[in-house]
């Protein structure tokens, strides 16, 4: 069904989907074994599954949707699932926005800003992803990086990369900020990171501020400013020893434009969109647009 973007299991019993934006009961009910089943079948290809002593993990179904399941004890009435499914036709930037908008962020794309989307969880920040990295120019070399792919630009040549978990002797994992530094070695014209909610922020942030422009990510954040807080965050996590003042001079340095997306029922939108200024120019947060309408120009360059 087109018009249901997630699925809901609290414990055995009757499943919710979202459906344009609202949940309601399917009548569906699972039973103890069938959700065993369920889950099962889902962590399969997934290398170790979740049980008890991993009782929280995500996978990635056949045909892009992703699965988050949480097992007791940490789920206390019973295992929990949470498929979310993706749009199977990509979603047009002028779906998010009026044209005005959508104009100034496909020339941003196309001028090769740094862009970081930003928004709540469900706001719609990996379908505006989707939607900007459409805009890329075909004739370019993108490598996306994500802990589950699902992206899928609608480019030719387009180089995806994925995190994977331990296996069950604790060995074997590929972190996002591993990929991130390969990714750097692979040649690539554009780079495309899912969402950045750790220390491999500052691989990004020194891989964008040393010359790879019109690169793309999201950020979970309800605000431009919290945004920069957040990434300032993750990058001291990386433990390079940096200063705070250092930290924020390569942020400022790294990115060009913050977007902010929001979700009203069904529908999501672009709600704002800040230049960052570099730290010569003082280092902060130009509004261009706020709460869906123009503060300044309608320019990129503005």
């Amino acid at each position: 069904d087109d018009e249901v973007s997630d699925v809901l299991v609290n414990g055995p019993g009757e499943v919710w989907v979202e459906r344009l934006g609202q949940l309601e009961r399917t009548g569906v009910v699972l039973d103890a074994d069938e959700l065993a089943v369920v889950v099962e079948r889902a962590f399969r290809r997934e290398g170790p599954g979740v049980d008890r002593s991993r009782p929280i993990g995500d996978a990635r179904l056949d045909g892009g949707a992703r699965i988050s399941v949480v097992l007791p004890p940490a789920a206390v009435d019973g295992p929990v699932v949470a498929v979310r499914r993706f749009a199977a036709k990509p979603v047009p930037l002028d779906a998010f926005a009026p044209e005005s908008v959508a104009n100034w962020l496909t020339d941003a794309v196309t001028e090769r800003a740094n862009v970081v989307v930003f928004g709540a969880t469900g706001a719609g920040k990996t379908t505006l992803l989707n939607a900007l990295g459409a805009v890329i120019d075909p004739r370019l070399r993108v490598v996306t990086i994500e802990e589950a792919a699902e992206l899928r630009l609608p480019l030719p040549h387009v180089v995806r990369l994925e995190c994977r978990r331990s296996n069950a002797e604790g060995t074997g994992a590929i972190e996002l900020r591993s990929l991130v530094r390969a990714a750097l070695r692979l040649r690539p014209d554009r780079i495309v990171v899912g969402e950045v909610r750790g220390p491999e922020a500052l691989d990004m942030i020194w891989a964008l501020a040393s010359g790879h422009d019109g690169s793309l990510s999201t950020c979970h954040a309800r605000s431009a400013t919290e945004a920069l807080a957040r990434l300032e965050t993750f990058v001291m996590m990386a433990d390079a020893g940096l200063p705070l003042a250092a930290v924020r001079a390569q942020i400022l340095s790294a990115i060009d434009v913050l977007v902010g997306v929001t979700r009203d029922g069904a529908r999501r939108r672009v709600s704002s969109i800040h230049r960052v200024r570099r730290v010569a120019e003082g280092g902060q947060l130009s509004p261009v647009l706020l709460d869906g309408q123009w503060i300044r120009t309608p320019e990129p360059g503005s």
